[in-house]
């Protein structure tokens, strides 16, 4: 997995991830660019199962203010309709790539989390946040529709319908806890204490069987759309898959030794 990125931060360490924007002047706000190569980056993440687990930090007290103002708001007032559909096609992108890279990915957002910000931290599969970390879909406030980039879709499923509605209808800014009650931070942590959280949570998982946890992250996006009988197949088929891995034969060997399994994602 190619770690010399241009546009944000790519660190990888025994098999974890950890990205970083890499404006931290300006609270790390996306261009066309950065969101191109994040998109670019989890899409080629989908066929490398060398990174186990993706950390999605912050950098420099903030975790991303959204889209540039200067730099893609004032450039969509210019664009044509056809333009307009490219751009918001791409963004969306990179929400799917997200959810279908088949690695678990935790967000450690510290501070202003905002627009994309938020979005981007939603569409991680898991959350750590800091006391100071102020989250807000904006899109009313600077004249749009709440319904952006899967918005609409997947914060009621997180923190549910009348919570997601007042956040997107009125683009006010969600406090560190009011989403840990809501359930969209699973953990508040000290600013000081956020890497470390979420390099702890990183740890546990990639310690974990990979080709299962890929099978997790498939089964909970893909079950929105399907009936209870249509989940239970489906998990019935996920888990006869899973039993055919050597890791589940690692498990069960170490279970017989008393030993703790380890186990190497295949």
């Amino acid at each position: 997995m190619k770690t010399d990125t241009t546009h944000f931060q790519c660190e990888i360490d025994a098999g974890i991830a950890t990205l970083r924007l890499d404006r931290p002047d300006r609270k790390n706000p996306l261009t066309f660019d950065s969101y191109a190569e994040l998109r670019d980056w989890f899409r080629a993440l989908a066929y490398d199962d060398t990174v186990k687990v993706v950390i999605f930090g912050s950098n420099g007290g903030n975790f991303c203010s959204g889209g540039d103002v200067h730099e893609i708001i004032g450039p969509l007032t210019r664009m044509s309709m056809k333009e307009l559909l490219t751009f918001t096609r791409m963004t969306g992108d990179l929400v799917k790539a997200m959810l279908n890279c088949g690695t678990p990915i935790v967000a450690a957002a510290d501070g202003v989390c905002v627009g994309a910000g938020a979005i981007a931290a939603m569409a991680s599969d898991l959350r750590i946040a800091t006391p100071e970390t102020k989250t807000a879909f904006l899109f009313t406030r600077v004249g749009l529709a709440g319904c952006d980039m899967g918005a609409c879709a997947m914060l009621p499923r997180i923190i549910g319908q009348g919570r997601a509605a007042e956040l997107l209808y009125t683009g006010r800014t969600m406090t560190a806890e009011e989403g840990a009650l809501w359930g969209f931070w699973n953990r508040v942590v000290p600013a000081a204490d956020l890497d470390t959280a979420a390099r702890d949570m990183a740890d546990r998982i990639a310690a974990g069987p990979g080709f299962g946890h890929m099978m997790t992250k498939t089964m909970l996006n893909q079950e929105w759309s399907m009936s209870l009988d249509q989940a239970i197949e489906a998990e019935a088929q996920a888990q006869a898959i899973c039993m055919q891995t050597a890791d589940f034969t690692r498990a069960y060997d170490a279970f017989v030794a008393k030993a703790k399994p380890l186990f190497e994602g295949n």
